[in-house]
């Protein structure tokens, strides 16, 4: 079928870890996603093949079912499901990191210490397709700008942070640490927590268009960091010990995240994401969503992967409701792991190799077997 990964059927048996796990929270999730489906469109199908229309026997089955523990959970999954293992054409295992909401201090208005802006979609920014992208745009990019009946490529993370955007009227709040606010644009999402004590809650509008480019990877190879123990708390420190450096580094990534403000109700709930529905702090997954459909269940499982579960190995199911541009390749997923600083730091210091399982409604497995 073209693809460079394999599915392979397994039974329930051979999932890690699966006769120990609860899933049961992804009941409500599940629900969220039916009835986003009956009331909005579709999600989009990934290259695997797998349509919305798929999941929604699987979803309305859950309506009725009688969950009393977390045998009854699983023992749906197992009436509803099969389990297929997603091996790389590469040879290699799957690779999980993790993601948070963070929450991050702001002001109203801007001062001299509260200056750096969370920006709203601007007007001139629209969406790219096959229909209007000009042949000298790489298909990669899915914005652009539009100035004079022209599109180009939009300015990037230097531009916009030199003052490309200023005097628009499009500032949602103002943060005082450049560095804090970067990585509320590496997650997609955060609570913005004023000094009246009112809280809002912005989740990713768009973008500026331009490739993902890890600044993690290059502090790696310009030997700033130690492979073994890189994570999001190194890097801070790096920033936090060469503020000289910080904008070189930060305008390495040329992407620009956009935000709008979201719905405060249910601060026990993640942030609603890419799928439509609040996220599940410990049982929701970002996938590639080029080749894989929202909403459907992975099964991950990592022995090296121990500190969000008090030591021992992880091994879930998740439902994939989010997607992220450093999320490539079909067994790569990122864990969101709650909001806070907590959260943060659970999600800092994953890095670890995983094995993927999708779990295909009957109906429509009998076309992968």
């Amino acid at each position: 079928m073209g693809r460079d990964f394999a599915l392979e059927e397994v039974s329930f048996d051979e999932l890690p870890d699966w006769q120990t796990d609860d899933p049961s929270a992804l009941f409500p999730a599940m629900h969220s996603v039916l009835e986003h489906l009956r009331h909005a469109k579709p999600y989009r199908t990934g290259t695997l093949g797998l349509e919305a229309d798929d999941l929604v026997p699987l979803l309305e089955s859950a309506e009725s079912v009688d969950l009393t523990d977390a045998l009854s959970a699983r023992r749906f999954f197992e009436a509803e499901c099969l389990p297929f293992k997603i091996s790389p054409a590469s040879g290699r295992s799957g690779f999980v990191t993790a993601f948070y909401e963070p929450e991050l201090d702001v002001s109203a208005t801007p001062d001299a210490v509260w200056k750096y802006p969370i920006y709203r979609r601007p007007a001139d920014l629209i969406d790219l397709d096959e229909t209007n992208r000009p042949s000298d745009i790489d298909p990669y990019y899915a914005f652009g700008l539009e100035r004079d009946g022209a599109i180009s490529p939009y300015p990037n993370r230097g531009e916009i942070d030199r003052g490309y955007l200023h005097g628009r009227g499009l500032e949602i709040a103002w943060a005082k640490s450049k560095v804090d606010l970067f990585f509320v644009h590496v997650q997609g999402a955060a609570r913005l927590r004023f000094a009246d004590g009112t809280i809002k809650r912005i989740t990713y509008a768009a973008k500026a268009g331009h490739p993902f480019s890890p600044i993690g990877l290059l502090l790696l190879d310009k030997g700033e960091l130690d492979p073994a123990t890189i994570s999001m708390q190194t890097i801070r420190t790096w920033l936090a010990d060469h503020p000289d450096q910080v904008d070189e580094v930060l305008w390495h990534n040329r992407s620009y995240i956009f935000f709008r403000e979201a719905d405060v109700e249910g601060l026990e709930l993640g942030p609603v994401a890419a799928a439509k529905v609040p996220l599940i702090t410990g049982r929701s997954l970002a996938v590639d969503r080029l080749i894989h459909t929202f909403g459907f269940p992975f099964f991950i499982s990592s022995k090296s992967l121990t500190h969000l579960d008090a030591g021992h190995s992880f091994g879930r199911l998740m439902l994939a409701l989010d997607t992220g541009s450093a999320i490539v390749g079909p067994a790569r997923g990122d864990i969101f792991t709650g909001s806070g600083d907590e959260a943060g730091e659970l999600a800092g210091t994953v890095r670890n190799d995983a094995d993927f399982y999708i779990l295909i409604p009957r109906g429509a497995a009998e076309r992968y077997r």
